[in-house]
């Protein structure tokens, strides 16, 4: 699985994100770039193998090791985004900073927020893209095994029931315990956007999908996009894209 997710990465780069911030970021391959949460490694080692200067942040041990194994010359840290210490163990600042797929796993969100704010130059670009908190698969149930993958808002449900069912099914233990923590963890579009609205993150293009870029590789959907109705974004939309530029107003 990691391996594929490797691959993954490479192609979705290469396909939608490299050409997205080229459109969208004036001389983007001259920029620093810093991937908060780079998991194996795929997007970095896309962007250098173009020369670009790239850094990554991974939480895993795991899987920051893999980036290392698929490219010895990544420079990939352990470190954890909602560390105070982490800007000063970095030594220094990005003009790009992606952070895809991330935010919505991260309880203290002021803390990591307050170190992308530390960690971006002025008018840097910050990309961040995360599955609403109250959108129909929050708790990220499609890592399951039986029919419940496929239940929208199941993480609504009382544990009490949802674990019941979930034994009956066969499904792993922890199942319902990860569900759980994903939803409670998670970030509203409102609350993002107020967490950005603090900081002078001001968007320079945010886009709402019912099925996103990814699910065009992974799935082979087509990309639908959602209008940005408050209600609407909230409950419907399978992920918020946003890119926004640090600026002092």
């Amino acid at each position: 699985m990691p391996e594929k997710h490797f691959y993954e990465q490479k192609q979705y780069t290469k396909d939608y994100l490299l050409p997205y911030f080229q459109k969208n970021i004036n001389e983007f391959h001259k920029k620093r770039i810093l991937e908060v949460g780079c998991a194996e490694g795929g997007l970095l080692e896309t962007l250098q193998s173009i020369g670009m200067d790239v850094c990554g942040v991974e939480l895993s041990q795991e899987r920051a090791d893999l980036a290392k194994q698929k490219d010895e010359s990544l420079n990939v840290l352990v470190g954890d985004i909602t560390d105070p210490n982490l800007p000063e163990i970095l030594k220094e600042k990005f003009d790009v900073i992606v952070m895809r797929e991330v935010i919505e796993h991260i309880a203290a969100k002021n803390a990591a927020f307050n170190n992308l704010d530390k960690l971006l130059n002025e008018n840097g670009f910050l990309f961040i893209s995360f599955p609403p908190k109250r959108s129909p698969f929050a708790g990220h149930q499609q890592i399951g095994k039986s029919f419940l993958k496929a239940i929208p808002y199941l993480h609504i449900f009382p544990t009490f029931i949802l674990k019941s069912i979930s034994r009956v099914l066969g499904e792993n233990q922890g199942y319902i315990d990860e569900i759980k923590l994903h939803y409670s963890t998670g970030c509203t579009i409102r609350e993002f956007e107020t967490h950005c609205e603090l900081r002078s993150f001001i968007p320079i293009k945010k886009d709402f999908y019912l099925f996103r870029p990814i699910y065009a590789q992974r799935f082979g959907l087509p990309v639908i996009k959602l209008p940005n109705i408050p209600i609407l974004r909230e409950y419907i939309s399978f992920g918020c894209e946003t890119l926004l530029q640090k600026r002092t107003l």
